[in-house]
This record gives C-alpha cells, structure tokens and sequence, in this order.
C-alpha cells in the first residue's frame, strides 16, 4: 500500500491504467543500477528518482570537468572536480528524499558486476566506453538482469532493450560483435548536442519503468534517433545463434 503522501506526490503517474497503484508499488520495490552518470546517466537517475524507484544505485569513477557541463544537467561549476557520484547522490536525495541511494565510486570490473548485478531488477548502461559496455552485456547474460542500452554521438542516439529472461532476446554482441574492430568514436572525439542525450536518456527511463510496472516491452528492436531531421528509425534484429556472449553452445 501507498501512504497519503506517496498517493499526492505520484498522483500524475497512478492515474495512468498502465501504472495504478500496483505499479507504483512496483517502482518503490524495485533495484536499479545505472552505470556512468554522464550525459545519459544524469536525465536517467533525475527521471527514475523522481518516479519513485526504490533503491537506486549510481556507478562512476570520474570527476567532473567543466567540458562536461553542456550536456550533464545535475553538475554546475561548483562541483568541478568533485566526483560525479557522490554530487549526484546529493542532489538526487534533494530531489526525492524517499530514494535509496547508493553510490559506486569506481569504473565497473568483472568483480563488481559479480558482486552488484544479481542485486538489482533492471542494469542501464549510460556509458561511453565501448569495453564497459561489451563487458556489462555480458554479465547481464550471466546473471539474467534486463539490460537498457542508450548511447550518443553527435546529433544521433540509439537505444537498445536486451532481456536474457527471454531466450529469444539479442544482445549488444549480436549487434556489434566484439571482433569487428571499430574506431573508437564518442563525445571526446566527434562531439555531442547535449538533448539528443536527454530524448536517449528520456527513452531509456521509461524502458525502465514500463518494465519494472510490467508493460509491453520490445526486444531486439534497436531504435535510432537523427537529431538533425528529427526521425526515429526502428529495425529488428535477431539473436545469433553463434553469439560468443548469448549464443546457444554447441
């Protein structure tokens, strides 16, 4: 059950039919981590802090730089320098005193993911760091933790729901697998528009919650976003049966 002040301060999120009271409930039970608190952490950890998440968990070893301020929207130039976890934790808690929030003060390794991922309900991968991110798919493959993908380049965003629940679901290394060699492109070297981390960012969070309530979710469908025309495009992929991360052994 809900108290009298959880009913007022979610009222405009119970009264939707695909939400209710149940699924407030929902998000008050639920564990999620969000790995980076960069661009696409920072609208993801304000968005589900304000809906009401249980226990949040926010991982990231950086310090803020005052480049980041464009685009990371709970920073501002006071906290140059300072780590980005422990500032986001504060203010987030200013936000929404109700959250539990815990801060993880180191780049995630295998041993963290071992130790943290069977812990939560949902993992969403707000990296920049395309060996983070291969090593997170993985664990989530392991551990069977629904993993939401967002990153962003430029004027262009992608999202990307992988479910290991579901013996159908693709995964990151389906789509990109680890042996094509990439050049290493991110904000550093291309450049990023900080809203088309927000639309992400804004993508990613309600992933999260219509999964944690129980809605409809679509696997193996990547959504693509092109902020110069303003267009999503959708395409479905498969799961590959010979993945080296999700791939059924032989």
């Amino acid at each position: 059950m809900l108290t009298q002040q959880e009913q007022l301060r979610y009222s405009r999120q119970i009264m939707l039919k695909k939400i209710g009271e149940q699924g407030q409930v929902a998000l008050r039970n639920a564990n999620v981590l969000i790995v980076g608190m960069g661009g696409l952490g920072n609208p993801v950890a304000l968005y589900l802090t304000a809906a009401g998440i249980g226990k949040l968990l926010i991982a990231d070893g950086d310090q803020i730089d005052i480049s980041n301020l464009q685009r990371q929207v709970l920073f501002n130039e006071n906290d140059v320098g300072d780590n980005k976890v422990d500032v986001a934790a504060e203010k987030l808690q200013q936000n929404n005193s109700d959250v539990n929030i815990e801060v993880i003060d180191e780049m995630l390794d295998e041993e963290l993911c071992d130790y943290y991922f069977p812990q939560v309900d949902v993992i969403l991968d707000c990296t920049d760091n395309i060996t983070t991110r291969y090593l997170i798919n993985q664990k989530c493959i392991e551990h069977s933790i629904p993993l939401i993908i967002g990153a962003a380049i430029g004027f262009d965003g992608q999202q990307l729901v992988v479910d290991p629940r579901n013996p159908e679901s693709a995964c990151y290394h389906c789509l990109f697998p680890s042996s094509e060699k990439a050049p290493v492109n991110n904000c550093q070297t291309i450049g990023i528009m900080g809203p088309v981390l927000a639309i992400i960012a804004g993508m990613q969070s309600l992933q999260a919650i219509k999964l944690l309530t129980n809605n409809t979710i679509h696997i193996n469908q990547l959504n693509l976003f092109d902020g110069l025309s303003n267009q999503w495009q959708q395409f479905n992929i498969k799961k590959q049966p010979n993945c080296e991360v999700c791939g059924t052994p032989s």
